[in-house]
């Protein structure tokens, strides 16, 4: 994994706004699986812009926007055996917590399925990778897409076990134990081959953070228990790649709408270091979080271990000024090492295919502030 030896390194978190057109084919394949040739020719072509705009942004480790994907996490679901959808068994979005009530007129507009829950997707069967075709396309379209392009490195996103399948319910396994390992075996065909096609791998682990109000509400032991259970699990879907080929990405519940329960970060900091990777991707820049980076300045960062904190943020459509991002990198590169610093943004600019969390010109105007401030912190970091 490349450092920032002699300037600060750019990259973001992954999600980009998908093209109207992409999502539009994306639906009529399922409807008429003989347009898939048509869908993959667009996705390429689709591949190359996104990676052509981070490169030209100014972002230095670039992806494929997630594109290939349907969401940052639920995408899964279409990837593996073993699950049934039940649409009239209603689950309550539970991992949101106690803000769902607190917060309800907001969560009625913004997020109503908060409100109303969700549809069930029961585990009734042994869970099997079985999205290879899927994952494959994914790679082809990156790996044409970076061949000609001159980027630093290039890294691909997976879901992690415990932030996969988080609205279903096990009906197969004997115990939340093997439920979750064979999620994690399963989801480890993707890691492996992501690694193998030469990527960076980035695991996205948004519920670890995010059942932290609801799981200490039953006891703080509890959620200790789910986490090192799930972290446990994600290590074993690893074994095999080197550490310095993962990054690990959390964030504290990206939905614009009040936060106020959100999971501190010192109080599970040593659980996500725990995780068997070379970089940790970690929210940072939006108002509930900033103030976190005191947490380096008791928790040491591990040798060769790189920090990827988010300077720019999704929460809102005000585009950060280059200097404010610098003087958060500065901060961070101060606590940890310059060289161990890389320059992210909070969480992807888009939840899924159809939730976009802000607009593709103000995303396109972020990554440009992030790179430009990660210049100026080189110049105050190196004196050039």
């Amino acid at each position: 994994m490349k450092r920032s030896e002699d300037r600060i390194l750019t990259t973001h978190v992954g999600s980009m706004i998908r093209p109207p057109e992409l999502v539009a084919m994306g639906k009529t394949v399922k409807d008429f699986p003989e347009t898939q040739a048509r869908y993959d020719a667009l996705l390429n072509n689709l591949v190359v812009d996104a990676v052509k705009k981070q490169v030209d942004a100014g972002i230095d480790i670039v992806n494929d926007g997630e594109y290939g994907k349907s969401s940052w996490a639920a995408y899964m679901l279409e990837r593996v055996s073993g699950f049934e959808m039940r649409p009239d068994q209603i689950r309550q979005l539970v991992w949101i917590g106690k803000e769902r009530e607190r917060f309800r007129d907001v969560f009625a507009i913004d997020i109503p399925r908060a409100i109303t829950g969700v549809p069930t997707w029961a585990c009734i069967s042994p869970i099997k990778y079985t999205g290879q075709a899927a994952l494959n396309r994914g790679i082809a379209a990156l790996k044409a897409a970076t061949a000609k392009i001159k980027s630093e490195e290039v890294f691909m996103t997976a879901v992690a076990p415990a932030s996969s399948a988080y609205d279903g319910v096990n009906e197969y396994y004997k115990n939340e134990h093997d439920y979750i390992f064979a999620i994690a075996e399963a989801m480890r065909e993707e890691y492996q081959a992501i690694y193998k096609a030469g990527f960076v791998l980035q695991v996205d682990d948004a519920l670890i953070t995010n059942y932290y109000d609801y799981l200490t509400s039953i006891s703080p032991a509890r959620y200790r228990e789910w986490a090192e259970l799930c972290i446990a699990a994600l290590n074993h879907a690893l074994e095999g790649i080197p550490e310095d080929r993962i990054r690990y990405h959390i964030c504290f519940g990206s939905w614009h709408v009040p936060h106020t329960t959100d999971a501190p970060l010192e109080a599970l900091i040593d659980i996500v270091l725990k995780v068997k990777a070379g970089a940790y991707s970690i929210e940072a820049a939006n108002v509930r979080h900033e103030h976190e980076w005191r947490v380096w300045e008791k928790v040491k960062l591990a040798p060769g271990k790189i920090l990827i904190p988010g300077v720019v943020t999704h929460h809102t459509t005000t585009v950060e000024h280059p200097r404010l991002v610098a003087d958060r990198i500065v901060r961070y590169a101060k606590l940890v090492g310059r060289e161990n610093v890389i320059a992210g943004t909070d969480c992807g600019f888009a939840q899924n295919e159809t939730i976009q969390r802000t607009m593709p010109s103000v995303m396109l105007a972020k990554f440009e502030t992030l790179a430009e401030g990660a210049r100026l912190a080189t110049k105050e970091l190196w004196g050039r």
